[in-house]
């Protein structure tokens, strides 16, 4: 795998947008309004760590979620949504963050073939349940069958502002690890 090295934090407010764009890829998924989002996190608040860094993204998303504003709502589903689906290749108009890789690798290794059609199934039924969202878990090692009863059962359960909230934990929680 083709990773990028995380400068120091200390380093951050000094950085090209490009570049803070592309820690932000690393962290979380490649997405325009996450850029946005963060680039007056990145100016205001001084982060001592990554972890911090993830926390305050966490803490942005989560007041996100809470709003009844529609303009932040699109925001939210615009981020959370940029999360490949599970047994999604990376493409150029899709790129995958290098924690997506390793986890899109071992879900690919640990599943069987004929599993596939049917996880694309569950990912367009889980689509259409909570429009504007991809279904996110941490894979870590876990075969496609346990992971497709886990989202068979979050479908059946309905809840989308359950499923924001899982997801934005999701999102920041096993990369937090990764990026320490």
């Amino acid at each position: 795998m083709n990773t990028f090295t995380l400068p120091d934090i200390s380093t951050l407010p000094a950085l090209r947008h490009s570049d803070c764009n592309q820690i932000l890829d690393t962290l979380f998924e490649p997405s325009k309004h996450l850029h946005s989002l963060t680039e007056s996190l990145l100016l205001q608040q001084k982060c001592i760590s990554y972890e911090a860094l993830i926390d305050l993204v966490r803490a942005r998303l989560i007041s996100l979620a809470s709003s009844k504003a529609p303009d932040d709502r699109t925001v939210l589903l615009d981020i959370l949504g940029s999360h490949p689906r599970l047994g999604e290749k990376a493409s150029e108009e899709r790129p995958l963050s290098e924690f997506s890789k390793a986890e899109q690798a071992n879900l690919s290794m640990a599943g069987q073939h004929g599993t596939a059609q049917h996880l694309s199934l569950l990912n367009r039924e889980y689509e259409e349940k909570f429009p504007g969202l991809r279904y996110v878990t941490f894979v870590n090692g876990r075969g496609r069958d346990m992971i497709m009863e886990e989202m068979r059962r979050r479908i059946e359960r309905g809840d989308i502002e359950l499923e924001i909230m899982e997801t934005i934990q999701c999102l920041s929680l096993p990369r937090s690890a990764y990026c320490l």
